[in-house]
């Protein structure tokens, strides 16, 4: 277990730990201000010793991730069973979702605050349309990929629209969704923290903002260094799931060899 654990993750810490060792002696030898490049450890004191306000702001900017990425994940797989169940809809609409994406969130941002105020819906709203659209586009390639002829023989036993669907098309589409799920539980937090850039009361985006205001770049390296680990832990919890949800896929990628005796949930 440990082992495979380090050849999985140890390559990377061990680049982590020599770029962080590279930033610290850089800091050090070349004497730059730490106004303009703080090291490594004044870094950390920082995050020490203003622990309760960053914990406190990070809750707010989580809870908007949070709340932002559940609407876009109901609302996204919901549009993708939409663009899969209808051709003509696919067409009229794909393509507005596509154009949509070259819209600059940073152009609609302030808009939110002068429409809904400095609450938490703005930020809700923007990681809404931070996360939809990976989660649309990842959902409709999914249920495309299913398999035509499983199709027919499915159809050829009799079943029924919906068991297709349920059976046979949403298991076949879930390793294709859950990565779009990955991708935009990734973006997320950084979409809450630009909304709350823009405008907002508390949060890790106007945490930044002041602390850059103020000259405390070790503050704002912090807080990045939160927003980063946050990311990856969200990242892990949708990888975690995914393996409870979909435990066959990996039984067939860790036994390929064996793939064949493995079937989709329902279509023994």
């Amino acid at each position: 277990m440990l082992k495979s654990w380090l050849w999985r993750w140890g390559p990377a810490l061990v680049l982590v730990t020599g770029l962080v060792l590279f930033w610290e002696i850089y800091v050090q030898v070349s004497g730059i201000r730490p106004t303009v490049l703080p090291g490594p450890r004044r870094v950390l004191t920082a995050l020490l010793d203003f622990q309760d306000v960053i914990i406190e702001n990070t809750e707010q900017t989580l809870l908007e991730t949070v709340l932002g990425f559940g609407v876009a994940l109901g609302a996204g797989f919901l549009f993708a069973v939409l663009l899969d169940l209808s051709a003509l809809l696919r067409r009229a609409i794909y393509p507005l979702l596509v154009a949509s994406q070259t819209v600059p969130l940073v152009a609609i941002a302030p808009l939110l605050v002068i429409w809904f105020g400095y609450d938490i819906v703005p930020k809700i709203i923007v990681v809404w349309l931070v996360c939809f659209f990976p989660i649309v586009v990842a959902g409709v390639d999914g249920f495309t990929a299913t398999d035509p002829e499983t199709t027919r023989l499915f159809k050829s036993m009799g079943a029924t629209r919906a068991q297709i669907f349920w059976k046979l098309r949403l298991p076949s589409a879930l390793p294709f969704l859950f990565s779009g799920i990955r991708i935009a539980i990734t973006y997320s937090v950084a979409g809450a923290i630009l909304g709350e850039y823009v405008g907002a009361e508390k949060g890790l985006g106007i945490f930044i903002q002041r602390s850059k205001n103020s000259g405390r770049n070790d503050l704002v390296f912090a807080a990045v260094l939160v927003t980063a680990v946050v990311s990856i832990l969200l990242f892990l919890s949708v990888s975690l799931l995914q393996r409870r949800v979909m435990p066959w896929y990996y039984l067939m990628q860790s036994k390929p060899d064996q793939s064949s005796k493995f079937k989709i949930p329902g279509t023994a």
